[in-house]
């Protein structure tokens, strides 16, 4: 049995929906566009349910690309939904009424929803449950959003629901009312379809009205909008409300320093310990080095950073879900507009601090193309979870435990100022767009402020964990396969490269050094090995075009593997010096290597120039992929890839011989 959920943004769609999916839910794509598709299942009385959750519309005629995707996949003729759920903020009925009296006179069976029912109560916001199923002409359930009561009972509508006895548009229109929505996609006539429009909300209006009066009786005053008012005084403040945002920004990063080190070095510990195992207790051979040298410390190089990126992740959630997020849209508008973009381009920007793809995919909702088109080519210097392990990596070999202040983590402190580096460029590179496209289309901000919520715990949860799942299985994936890669790569050479070296070193002239020290002369045989691989011939190929910015040809090999993904810099890392000693970790081992002259190899000018390099650098073929889909050119990502390269090479190279 296909549902479909539909309902406005900020309705409550999502909470719904993992109330009665659980974790039994997966996120995929709609057709040919890059909207999300989340879908997920449950069982009740014998009936196997396929839930799907569409964007957020206001109506069904549609004004941006995900509105259209919900419309479309509710008319879809060959995946037709066996049952819609209307899902209605009970806070706002009135409004949230346009969409459901629209969705009911398609003629689908229908069940309404009546979310968030225990914030009208606390409001004193009275609704006729009774009164306003016998309008509406279907079952309506009551859900409360904290204790999700009510669930069993939409279950239970599902399977009974019903296809409304009434109808709320022109009872004497001959035209099909699916018909008349669905003509929007069609090379109809535009001017007669915004009369039918203009007609449809004109008529609707009178009937929500006439609903609205019977069915609730609303307070004169809000004690939740009270509340947020008097939140907003000082979160949206022309002053106060920058230091609020920067403020919360800068404790999202001291907390993944302070509290994530410990789980992280837990991890690590717990996977030197399987190479260990593993090493001892395996038959020696090719199977016993690939896993516990190729595989194991490829894998661990990224999910030793699961901690501080679950953190990450779970900081964003809660700003949603408490309704910041909008509030940090509306102050940063003004400043967002003076450099070409404005307020909507805010969320997509956060939530870049999670991931670029899902929010170049946001970019859906700035109607302004130029403006969208903006933001899209900015997006990727706004440093996500991805580019987290390296910076985290880096900047503890350069500090490794620095307090400022007596409480302050100073790695906080430079994390911070790397955010700041990147969106700071974000905007300058926005402003010089700006100049440069020239277009005559005016654009406006509108969005609606939610009351201020104390934020779900379990769907904040369930929210972090699909997300951590996404990340760790998606980057396991690539990260498995390249690691394996490179350990062939690393350990296999042209010809008879590495019995050549094997004798060498092991002949009479060397006894005395392994006899000496024995880890050295270990050691000193597998990095001359390294050199001769396959790997190692790429590398020193590659090596004079980045020895400019202070890097080697083993750092030139991680360049390369993470443009898959950027956190397969620390994997191909693990990788590259698992053949060293397994009893330490990576950023031991990158601390301690040491050049052909015997000077510490990664110093701190080589390790910030790394990390300037990947607050530019476009190291990651998703969001190219991506930007193409929604640019649909090659022409924008080869040029903002070409624009990103060039950028990052350069404040690298200024970056590494300023602090040599």
């Amino acid at each position: 049995m296909k549902v479909v959920l539909l309902g406005n943004p900020n309705a409550g769609k999502s909470t719904l929906f993992n109330a009665l999916t659980g974790l039994n839910q997966k996120t995929g794509n709609y057709s040919g566009v890059t909207v999300d598709k989340l879908q997920g299942s449950f069982k009740y009385k014998n009936n196997s349910v396929n839930l799907i959750d569409l964007p957020g519309t206001y109506s069904l005629f549609a004004k941006s690309t995900d509105e259209e995707v919900a419309v479309k996949d509710l008319l879809s003729q060959k995946e037709k939904p066996d049952v819609v759920i209307v899902v209605l903020d009970s806070t706002n009925l009135q409004r949230n009424l346009l969409l459901a009296t629209q969705a009911l006179d398609l003629g689908m069976r229908t069940v309404v929803v009546l979310n968030m029912i225990d914030e009208a109560i606390y409001q004193n916001i009275n609704i006729d449950i009774d009164k306003l199923k016998d309008l509406l002409g279907v079952n309506v359930v009551a859900i409360d959003s904290r204790t999700k009561e009510g669930t069993e009972k939409i279950k239970e509508a599902i399977v009974n629901a019903e296809v409304s006895r009434n109808k709320f548009f022109d009872v004497t229109s001959t035209i099909d009312y699916a018909q008349m929505v669905n003509s929007q996609f069609e090379n109809s006539n535009q001017i007669e379809l915004q009369k039918w429009e203009e007609n449809d909300k004109i008529y609707r209006h009178k009937n929500i009205k006439y609903i609205f009066g019977l069915c609730v009786k609303s307070p004169e005053q809000l004690k939740l909008k009270e509340r947020s008012t008097k939140i907003d005084r000082i979160v949206t403040h022309p002053v106060l409300g920058y230091l609020v945002f920067m403020a919360l920004i800068f404790v999202i990063f001291q907390f993944i320093f302070y509290v994530a080190e410990y789980p992280m070095g837990w991890i690590e510990d717990a996977f030197i310990s399987l190479s260990s195992l593993i090493k001892t207790n395996l038959p020696a051979g090719i199977l016993n080095d690939l896993v516990s040298d190729g595989v194991i410390a490829g894998i661990s190089g990224v999910l030793m950073f699961v901690p501080q990126i679950t953190f990450l992740f779970l900081f964003i959630a809660l700003l949603e879900d408490s309704g910041y997020m909008a509030r940090a849209s509306f102050i940063m508008d003004k400043i967002m507009r003076k450099f070409g973009l404005n307020g909507r381009s805010v969320i997509p920007v956060i939530s870049a601090t999670a991931c670029a793809v899902p929010s170049i995919m946001s970019t859906r909702s700035i109607s302004n193309f130029k403006e969208r088109l903006i933001t899209i080519f900015v997006l990727p210097m706004v440093s996500c979870s991805a580019r987290l392990p390296v910076y985290t990596l880096l900047i503890s070999m350069m500090f490794p435990s620095t307090i400022v202040l007596g409480f302050l983590n100073f790695k906080g402190i430079v994390l911070f100022g790397l955010y700041v580096l990147g969106f700071a460029f974000t905007l300058i590179t926005a402003f010089v767009m700006q100049k440069l496209l020239k277009t005559k289309e005016a654009s406006f901000f509108m969005m609606e402020m939610p009351v201020y919520r104390v934020p779900l715990l379990k769907n904040v949860a369930l929210g972090v964990i699909n997300k951590i799942k996404v990340f760790v299985f998606d980057a396991g994936k690539v990260i498995l396969s390249i690691s394996i890669i490179l350990w062939f790569l690393s350990n296999y050479g042209p010809g008879n490269a590495m019995e050549e070296i094997e004798q060498k070193y092991t002949n009479a002239e060397y006894v005395h050094v392994a006899e000496a020290d024995p880890n050295y002369h270990t050691d000193f045989i597998a990095s001359k090995k390294l050199e001769a691989s396959y790997i190692g011939v790429l590398g020193k190929a590659i090596e004079p075009v980045i020895r400019p910015l202070g890097y080697d040809w083993k750092i030139g090999i991680a360049l390369i593997t993470s443009f898959a993904a950027r956190e397969v810099f620390v994997g191909t890392m693990s990788t590259i010096y698992g053949a060293n000693e397994n009893e330490k970790g990576i950023q031991e081992k990158l601390m301690a290597e040491k050049d052909e002259n015997g000077n510490l190899k990664y110093t701190t000018a080589v390790c910030f120039s790394l990390v300037v390099f990947y607050v530019f650098a476009m190291q990651c073929m998703s969001t190219i992929a991506v930007v193409k889909r929604e640019t649909k050119s090659w022409k924008w990502p080869t040029i903002q890839f070409v624009y990103l390269t060039v950028l990052a090479y350069v404040s690298a190279w200024v970056t590494f011989n300023v602090l040599q």
